[in-house]
């Protein structure tokens, strides 16, 4: 056999070789990214992250009604519900609120809480620079409990002169009675469209944009991204409009989205052809309330 030959026939191996390891690696990848229907591991995400959105924006709603009354009439009341009482310590910035709930009161929403909602406040929020620290303590919405940071910070104005806010949630967690949790941190804008200005919290609106990692009752960690800004109103329980996409440790990724701008509790998931649409709601699917 010639040098000419074996050096040929090596050539042909090799590149065998590399065809069976290149294919190889393409079947691996494939079963990897399983191609599960939305009705499954799909839904369990969307819920467990629309229902956590729900909670954690409920909280920014509270946040925003605390502050305002307090800026305006140091009232010791949130004046749009008869449950909480609001406790104010320090005369001057910073100060300090503890929204307390008691042991459990059902607010004009048919929401029922309970624990405690702590904020330190460092100066006037329409102060650019200014910044709100949420913290919980045995805090409870419909039975699940909330832990966690939440940080919001007046970034200014932006080119459309609108006020912007930035919010972070870190080791966000919403557990529920069985002990099962939802773990969740983000980092958000909110691009107030209305409302701002005024001292009435109910015609808000904003735009959130922003992208959020979290692991899901599941235990698969999932990431989410706002590829379309999520219209939010203070007079809708749910987000109106706006896309979330969702990366899931394999799965492959797939959308949600809240709609063309109608106050209702529908959503819709979709990847490529197949779509389903989803109720929204304010217990999770998984709680012995949201059965």
């Amino acid at each position: 056999m010639s040098k000419r030959y074996k050096k040929q026939n090596r050539e042909v191996m090799k590149t065998r070789l590399f065809i069976l390891m290149a294919a190889a690696t393409a079947v691996f990848l494939v079963s990897c990214q399983k191609q599960e229907p939305l009705e499954e591991s799909s839904v369990e995400a969307a819920n467990d992250a629309s229902f956590t959105e729900t909670v954690f924006d409920d909280v920014f709603s509270t946040l925003d009604i605390a502050t305002l009354y307090l800026e305006k009439t140091a009232a010791t009341k949130v004046a749009v519900d008869t449950c909480p009482s609001i406790i104010v310590s320090g005369a001057e910035y910073p100060k300090s609120l503890t929204i307390d709930f008691g042991t459990g009161c059902l607010g004009l929403d048919n929401v029922t809480r309970s624990g405690k909602i702590i904020i330190t406040v460092s100066a006037p929020r329409a102060e650019v620079g200014s910044t709100r620290s949420i913290t919980f303590e045995n805090y409870y919405f419909n039975g699940v409990k909330l832990e966690g940071t939440k940080s919001v910070v007046n970034l200014g104005l932006n080119n459309n002169s609108n006020m912007v806010m930035g919010v972070s949630l870190t080791a966000g967690k919403v557990i529920l009675p069985g002990g099962s949790f939802v773990s969740l941190e983000f980092s958000r804008e909110r691009e107030y469209l209305a409302g701002f200005n005024t001292y009435y919290f109910w015609d808000d609106e904003c735009l959130i944009t922003g992208s959020a990692t979290a692991t899901g009752l599941d235990g698969r960690g999932f990431k989410h991204n706002i590829t379309s800004a999520l219209h939010w109103k203070a007079v809708c329980r749910f987000v109106v409009s706006g896309t979330i996409k969702f990366e899931i440790d394999g799965i492959e990724p797939f959308s949600l989205d809240y709609g063309d701008g109608e106050c209702d509790n529908i959503a819709t998931l979709s990847r490529g052809d197949e779509s389903k649409d989803i109720t929204l709601g304010l217990f999770h699917p998984k709680s012995p309330s949201g059965k």
